[in-house]
């Protein structure tokens, strides 16, 4: 996992769940790196706030390790 301090110098486009619902606790992800395999993720109630960026493998093992109820 890389920290970006400010996720808005990412020139991405961000998305999250169509299942989402205003105001709820959402994540936030954008493709940052399609050639490298690298995804962002950030806090959608702080645009303006860090973002991760982790390569698609490791954030496959955490999406199915959620869906799975791994992670409480």
């Amino acid at each position: 996992m890389t920290p970006v301090a400010d996720s808005t110098t990412l020139a991405v486009t961000w998305w999250k769940s169509s299942r989402s619902e205003a105001g709820a606790q959402c994540v936030e992800c954008a493709v940052l790196d399609p050639d490298h395999r690298i995804a962002a993720l950030r806090d959608s109630k702080a645009p303006t706030g860090p973002a991760l960026l982790l390569p698609y493998d490791t954030l496959n093992t955490f999406l199915a390790a959620l869906k799975h109820g791994a992670l409480k």
